[in-house]
């Protein structure tokens, strides 16, 4: 498992990478390096109120208090318990949320713009309060962040880094070696990048230095993989795996991997089909699907599945069974992977064919929901679990004393059902409620 520290040593700080056992990540402690690059366009709240007789769910996927309340001052939370616990002064603002729940504002791991306008501030209404884009260069956002427009915390990652040729040629950066792998984190954290993201081609070598580079300068490293061993691209220094898809290669037979490798290698569009062929015949259950989840727990890496993305919904004209079958076998891993005690979390793909625009990050708790996962579980993956996978959780992620003020209202409870958290009535972003006309 890892996880960011700071050690300070002859006056000079440097970052390190430390390792410890068990099957969820330990929270990241602070780092300078890892912030959003609109960190100072937010403005932030600058009144004492309190949000009185909600239901709260704290997002460290335990804690839920029945009738709470919560005290924020200016942008942090300064005090959470039941109601009649904490001391209110006579005239504080108080909202009341009888009926409803509060839950820590949504963290997207996996958010792509896609050249939407509006679409960042849409997912901030729908109470996604901080997002990771890992694929797009950062001048991408600039138009986004100079409409004026309310933003979420912005968590970007520069370009996928891959080889030639890359599968997105707009939205990756070619590296030829390891030397240039190296250089390409750097001139990205330069800009401000959080993360990095790399793509499918690249080598076990350029994984290798990717990762070294970027734990030294404080940052996590995330991949796309699909044609690559997973024990061996985790074994280079991995904190991510994007894609439930990018574990299919591990669950087939060498013969079958090596053939899917070569296809995509001479035409990268032979994944689209290429994946469901795949999946239609993996065993989520089987011994070598088990043996690969209790890896991945053993190891603390964050698996990000974005099920949304390869979601097939039959109609009442056509059923393709191929794809049904693909995706129902992607659900039921799913849930062995949450099982195995891996540390699935939730990223929204962005746009996606069967969400409303603004609704695709709720829609991918609710395909959690539906491969078997607790709602109190999935809340957790999209909240406190995101934030220690994306390094921000001392601050964010939770409603905990001291933590920035990124909260949301929902009517109703989504311990009963998922989808109660379509029912956003307030969102607020370091302390202050977002304007959602």
């Amino acid at each position: 498992m890892r996880h960011l520290v700071f050690c300070s040593i002859c006056c000079l700080t440097a970052l390190l990478i430390s390792s410890c056992n068990g099957t969820e990540p330990a929270p990241a402690a602070p780092s300078s390096a890892i912030r959003a690059v609109n960190e100072r366009e937010i403005p932030s709240g600058t009144a004492t109120l309190a949000i009185i007789h909600p239901q709260i769910i704290t997002g460290d996927g335990e804690t839920v208090i029945s009738d709470g309340c919560v005290l924020i001052e200016n942008d942090r939370i300064s005090a959470v318990g039941p109601y009649g616990s904490i001391d209110l002064p006579a005239d504080i603002e108080t909202i009341d949320a009888t009926g409803m729940t509060l839950v820590p504002g949504f963290v997207d791991a996996h958010f792509h713009l896609n050249r939407m306008d509006s679409l960042p501030t849409l997912f901030l209404q729908n109470g996604v309060t901080s997002v990771r884009d890992p694929g797009a260069w950062i001048e991408d956002f600039e138009s986004e962040r100079a409409s004026g427009r309310p933003m979420p915390r912005l968590f970007l990652t520069g370009p996928h880094i891959d080889m030639f040729p890359p599968a997105y040629p707009t939205n990756s950066f070619v590296v030829r070696d390891a030397l240039e792998a190296r250089a390409a984190v750097q001139q990205f954290a330069d800009q401000g990048a959080s993360g990095i993201k790399i793509y499918f081609k690249s080598s076990l070598e350029i994984i290798r230095a990717t990762c070294e580079s970027a734990h030294a300068i404080g940052i996590p490293v995330t991949a796309h993989l699909e044609i690559t061993d997973i024990y061996q691209a985790v074994d280079q220094g991995l904190d991510g795996i994007e894609h439930i898809t990018s574990l299919g290669y591990n669950l087939v037979s060498p013969i079958e991997a090596e053939n899917y490798k070569q296809a995509i290698l001479h035409d990268t569009n032979a994944r689209r089909l290429g994946r469901y062929r795949m999946w239609e015949h993996i065993d989520p259950n089987g011994a070598e699907a088990t043996r690969l989840g209790r890896f991945l727990a053993e190891k603390g890496i964050f698996v990000c599945p974005t099920l949304d993305a390869f979601e097939y919904q039959p109609t009442p004209e056509q059923t393709d069974t191929l794809r049904l079958t693909a995706f129902e076998r992607m659900l039921q891993y799913t849930r062995v992977l949450h099982e195995l005690g891996v540390a699935v979390v939730v990223g929204s793909h962005g746009w996606v064919k069967y969400a409303a625009k603004d609704a695709s990050f709720q829609h991918e708790m609710e395909l959690l929901e539906k491969s078997g996962i607790p709602p109190l579980a999935i809340l957790h993956a999209g909240t406190l679990l995101n934030a220690r996978f994306l390094g921000i959780a001392d601050r964010l992620g939770s409603i905990e004393a001291g933590k920035m003020a990124d909260l949301v209202l929902v009517s109703g409870d989504p311990l009963q059902g998922i989808t109660a958290l379509r029912r956003v009535e307030r969102v607020m972003l370091a302390g202050k409620w977002v304007d959602r006309k």
